[in-house]
Protein backbone atom coordinates (compact mmCIF):
# COMPACT_ATOMS: atom_id res chain seq x y z
CA UNK A 1 0.00 0.00 0.00
CA UNK A 2 1.55 3.25 -1.15
CA UNK A 3 -0.44 5.53 1.17
CA UNK A 4 0.37 5.77 4.88
CA UNK A 5 -2.41 4.09 6.85
CA UNK A 6 -2.53 6.90 9.41
CA UNK A 7 -3.12 9.40 6.59
CA UNK A 8 -6.22 7.45 5.55
CA UNK A 9 -8.06 7.98 8.84
CA UNK A 10 -10.81 10.53 8.27
CA UNK A 11 -10.61 10.27 4.48
CA UNK A 12 -14.01 10.66 2.83
CA UNK A 13 -14.62 8.56 -0.25
CA UNK A 14 -16.69 9.63 -3.24
CA UNK A 15 -20.37 9.31 -2.43
CA UNK A 16 -22.70 7.40 -4.71
CA UNK A 17 -26.43 6.91 -5.12
CA UNK A 18 -28.45 3.76 -5.57
CA UNK A 19 -32.08 3.45 -6.69
CA UNK A 20 -33.42 0.48 -4.77
CA UNK A 21 -35.46 -1.68 -7.13
CA UNK A 22 -37.77 -4.44 -5.91
CA UNK A 23 -36.29 -6.83 -8.49
CA UNK A 24 -32.87 -6.68 -6.77
CA UNK A 25 -34.46 -7.57 -3.42
CA UNK A 26 -36.32 -10.47 -5.06
CA UNK A 27 -33.16 -11.70 -6.83
CA UNK A 28 -31.24 -11.86 -3.54
CA UNK A 29 -34.11 -13.60 -1.75
CA UNK A 30 -34.35 -16.22 -4.50
CA UNK A 31 -30.57 -16.67 -4.66
CA UNK A 32 -30.31 -17.51 -0.97
CA UNK A 33 -33.62 -19.39 -0.78
CA UNK A 34 -35.33 -16.98 1.63
CA UNK A 35 -38.54 -16.49 -0.34
CA UNK A 36 -40.74 -14.69 2.16
CA UNK A 37 -43.47 -12.71 0.40
CA UNK A 38 -42.23 -9.38 1.82
CA UNK A 39 -38.82 -9.99 0.23
CA UNK A 40 -40.23 -11.13 -3.10
CA UNK A 41 -42.30 -7.94 -3.38
CA UNK A 42 -39.53 -5.64 -2.13
CA UNK A 43 -41.72 -4.49 0.75
CA UNK A 44 -38.95 -5.45 3.18
CA UNK A 45 -35.19 -5.88 2.75
CA UNK A 46 -33.13 -8.89 3.69
CA UNK A 47 -30.79 -7.87 6.55
CA UNK A 48 -27.64 -8.10 4.42
CA UNK A 49 -29.09 -6.32 1.37
CA UNK A 50 -26.75 -3.31 1.77
CA UNK A 51 -24.00 -5.54 0.36
CA UNK A 52 -25.95 -5.45 -2.92
CA UNK A 53 -26.13 -1.66 -2.70
CA UNK A 54 -22.35 -1.54 -2.29
CA UNK A 55 -21.72 -3.88 -5.17
CA UNK A 56 -24.17 -2.45 -7.71
CA UNK A 57 -23.86 1.14 -6.50
CA UNK A 58 -20.11 1.31 -6.92
CA UNK A 59 -19.00 1.20 -3.30
CA UNK A 60 -16.08 -1.11 -4.03
CA UNK A 61 -14.61 1.50 -6.38
CA UNK A 62 -13.68 3.44 -3.24
CA UNK A 63 -10.92 0.92 -2.68
CA UNK A 64 -9.02 2.53 -5.56
CA UNK A 65 -9.14 5.86 -3.71
CA UNK A 66 -7.47 4.13 -0.78
CA UNK A 67 -4.68 2.55 -2.83
CA UNK A 68 -5.72 -0.99 -1.89
CA UNK A 69 -4.49 -3.91 -3.97
CA UNK A 70 -7.75 -5.79 -4.62
CA UNK A 71 -5.84 -9.00 -5.34
CA UNK A 72 -4.68 -9.07 -1.72
CA UNK A 73 -7.98 -8.18 -0.03
CA UNK A 74 -9.87 -10.30 2.48
CA UNK A 75 -13.29 -9.32 3.78
CA UNK A 76 -12.98 -9.03 7.54
CA UNK A 77 -16.12 -8.03 9.35
CA UNK A 78 -19.43 -6.41 8.39
CA UNK A 79 -22.11 -4.87 10.56
CA UNK A 80 -25.36 -3.07 9.80
CA UNK A 81 -27.26 -0.71 12.08
CA UNK A 82 -30.74 -0.04 10.75
CA UNK A 83 -31.90 3.38 11.91
CA UNK A 84 -34.92 3.94 9.67
CA UNK A 85 -37.01 2.11 7.12
CA UNK A 86 -35.65 1.27 3.67
CA UNK A 87 -37.95 -0.05 0.95
CA UNK A 88 -38.07 -0.60 -2.78
CA UNK A 89 -38.34 2.69 -4.63
CA UNK A 90 -36.02 4.57 -2.28
CA UNK A 91 -33.00 6.35 -3.67
CA UNK A 92 -30.10 6.15 -1.23
CA UNK A 93 -26.98 8.26 -1.13
CA UNK A 94 -24.04 6.47 0.47
CA UNK A 95 -21.30 8.44 2.21
CA UNK A 96 -18.15 6.62 3.32
CA UNK A 97 -15.30 7.58 5.60
CA UNK A 98 -12.23 5.72 6.84
CA UNK A 99 -12.90 5.37 10.54
CA UNK A 100 -9.66 3.58 11.43
CA UNK A 101 -6.62 2.05 9.75
CA UNK A 102 -3.77 0.05 11.25
CA UNK A 103 -1.32 -2.80 10.62
CA UNK A 104 -1.39 -6.06 12.55
CA UNK A 105 0.25 -9.42 11.84
CA UNK A 106 1.64 -8.24 8.49
CA UNK A 107 -1.79 -7.15 7.28
CA UNK A 108 -3.42 -3.75 6.84
CA UNK A 109 -6.85 -3.26 8.41
CA UNK A 110 -9.09 -0.47 7.14
CA UNK A 111 -12.42 0.20 8.83
CA UNK A 112 -14.97 1.94 6.61
CA UNK A 113 -18.07 3.56 8.04
CA UNK A 114 -20.92 4.15 5.59
CA UNK A 115 -24.04 6.20 6.09
CA UNK A 116 -27.06 5.62 3.87
CA UNK A 117 -29.26 8.69 3.43
CA UNK A 118 -32.68 8.47 1.77
CA UNK A 119 -34.12 11.01 -0.66
CA UNK A 120 -35.74 12.84 2.28
CA UNK A 121 -32.29 13.45 3.80
CA UNK A 122 -32.87 10.92 6.60
CA UNK A 123 -30.12 8.63 7.87
CA UNK A 124 -31.65 5.16 7.49
CA UNK A 125 -28.65 2.85 7.84
CA UNK A 126 -25.09 2.88 9.11
CA UNK A 127 -22.63 0.14 8.28
CA UNK A 128 -19.06 -0.68 9.14
CA UNK A 129 -16.82 -3.01 7.20
CA UNK A 130 -13.30 -4.20 7.78
CA UNK A 131 -11.09 -4.54 4.75
CA UNK A 132 -7.97 -6.64 5.28
CA UNK A 133 -5.09 -6.25 2.85
CA UNK A 134 -2.42 -8.94 3.05
CA UNK A 135 1.19 -7.84 2.64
Amino acid sequence: MAVSLQNLIGKKLDEYTFKLEAVKVRELAQAIGDVKEEYLTGEKLLPTFPTIIEYWGGGFEGWFELGINAKKVLHGEQEYEYIGTIKAGDTLTVRSIVEDAYTKSAMNFIILKKEYINEKGELVLRSRSTIIERH
